[in-house]
């Protein structure tokens, strides 16, 4: 069985076996760890939802609503963010990982190691940014 990697070997590696077994096992873990947190959070705060009681006071209700609301909004970027592991998982599973999809260079690893679920390149991601707000003016 090959050795587990951690973060600091990640980091330190060198060698031409961009995106290896143990790197595609190592990215694979973190994102269903992620996955995994996700999903507790959301079951958390369906409970702390019907946990809480109605407050006569208007001052309070306001506070909790836009506490609720707070939640509820950072769930749904959750959940999205649920959706993009999953795709990232398959793209694991076919051998896609760690590549940019728009000019299929290596992403590298310490961009993955920030932000596993990345499918650009720095570069790549700050020319569709342009491009965005270019267009966005």
């Amino acid at each position: 069985m090959a050795k587990k990697l951690t973060e600091e070997d990640i980091l330190k590696w060198q060698g031409d076996d961009y995106m290896n077994e143990d790197h595609l096992a190592f990215f694979r873990q973190r994102l269903l760890d992620m996955k995994a947190e996700l999903l507790a959070n959301a079951t958390a705060t369906s409970q702390h939802l019907q946990e809480q009681e109605a407050t006569p006071d208007p001052a309070d209700r306001a506070t909790l609503e836009e506490e609720y609301a707070l939640e509820l909004r950072t769930r749904d970027r959750e959940r999205k963010l649920l959706l993009k592991i999953d795709s990232t998982v398959k793209k694991i599973d076919d051998g896609e990982y760690g590549y940019c999809d728009d000019t299929g260079e290596p992403i590298g690893l310490a961009r993955l190691l920030a932000r596993p679920t990345a499918s650009l390149t720095v570069e790549a991601q700050e020319r569709r940014e342009r491009l965005k707000k270019q267009y966005a003016d």
